[in-house]
Formats: C-alpha cells, structure tokens, sequence
C-alpha cells in the first residue's frame, strides 16, 4: 500500500508566500515522475509543476518565476514552494507521485488527498 500525505496548505495574504510537501510512504520501489496539480472551484484539476527523478522540471505558464518545485529522493518527498501568492491561485492543491511498487511491476499515478490553499487580497 503507498500513501501520500502533504502538509502546508493555509491562509496567506496577497504577496505572501507558502510551502507544501508532500511524503510518499508503503511499499515504494522507485518513484519516476512527482508532481502538483490544483483545482479551484467550479475548474478542471490543472498541472502546477512536475519534477522528473533526474531533475527536470516543469511549471505552468501562470506560476512560472513563482513557484519551485523541487523533491527529495532520500526520503520520497516533493515540495512545492509558492512566492508573490496572488487570490487566483486559491485552490486545493494536489500532490501526485508515479510510482513503482515491485522491480517488475508497472508503474501507476497515486493521489495525495489534497490540502487547501487559499489567498486573500
């Protein structure tokens, strides 16, 4: 079984700024692809940034200059650390992992429960 559980979501100001993690535990063999998504109401779950194991990164046009994504291999971790917040980018935002649970097995997307950003003008 693997859980990703994220943490950081809050009430910021306009202008502020606010970290999220999310931790990958269970029965992990390796973790490709790590990523956020957000879905404010009434909208489409959206991509926020990705981050390959090797490093590369990925971010929406909207965040780019912004936010940064970056993770931790050692412990299963991705961050995701958010500057200049702005009322837009008030959503629950959502933490996904690719992850592989056996050296022969296939890979499947796993889901964070999703943590509440909300930012105030």
């Amino acid at each position: 079984q693997v859980q990703l559980v994220e943490s950081g979501g809050g009430l910021v100001q306009a202008g502020g700024s606010l970290t999220l993690s999310c931790a990958a535990s269970g029965s992990i063999f390796s973790i490709n692809n790590m990523g956020w998504y957000r879905q404010a109401p009434g909208k489409q779950r959206e991509l926020v940034a990705s981050i390959t194991n090797g490093g590369p990164t990925n971010y929406a046009d909207s965040v780019k200059d912004r936010f940064t994504i970056s993770r931790d291999n050692a412990e299963n971790t991705v961050y995701l650390q958010m500057n200049s917040l702005k009322p837009e980018d008030t959503a629950v935002y959502y933490c996904s992992a690719d992850i592989k649970t056996r050296r022969y097995y296939s890979s499947r997307v796993y889901w964070g429960q999703g943590t509440q950003v909300t930012v105030s003008s």
